[in-house]
């Protein structure tokens, strides 16, 4: 089989070093850089992998002289569908009863009021509780 961006095969650890691990593809080899292993921090490869294992890589990358580049962490994930989500942007609108503009207003003016003596009383303590300077 030859190696395309985008093919998912399995592969050999063949080397593991500080920045990524050598996997053995169809008879090549790719580096699997330590930031494509998981998708969680990784300090130390060797706590997730060991020579002559088995994985299942994808390839993200061939550039012009040859070398290629595999990701485990990009093979293991899902196949998302092709077909986008539905979003209702409505749902809340449609969920809340609809208020008189009065009630709008009221409820407006209540919210910003109570945003105002937050900010005054923020910066009462700024200037009252501050450091000061000499």
């Amino acid at each position: 089989m030859t190696l395309k961006v985008g093919n998912i095969l399995e592969g050999t650890v063949v080397n593991i070093t500080n920045f990524g691990v050598f996997v053995d593809v169809s008879g090549k080899t790719g580096l699997v850089h330590i930031s494509e292993i998981s998708d969680t921090y990784v300090k130390d490869i060797r706590d997730y992998l060991k020579e002559r294992d088995k994985v299942k890589v994808k390839v993200i990358g061939i550039d012009n002289d040859g070398r290629i580049s595999l990701s485990i962490k990009q093979a293991n994930q899902p196949k998302r569908s092709s077909k986008p989500i539905e979003i209702d942007w409505d749902y809340e609108k449609k969920k809340a009863q609809p208020a008189s503009f009065e009630d709008r207003i009221s409820k407006f003016l209540k919210d910003s009021e109570e945003k105002f003596q937050d900010l005054k009383k923020n910066q009462e303590s700024k200037r009252s509780g501050g450091y000061s300077r000499r």
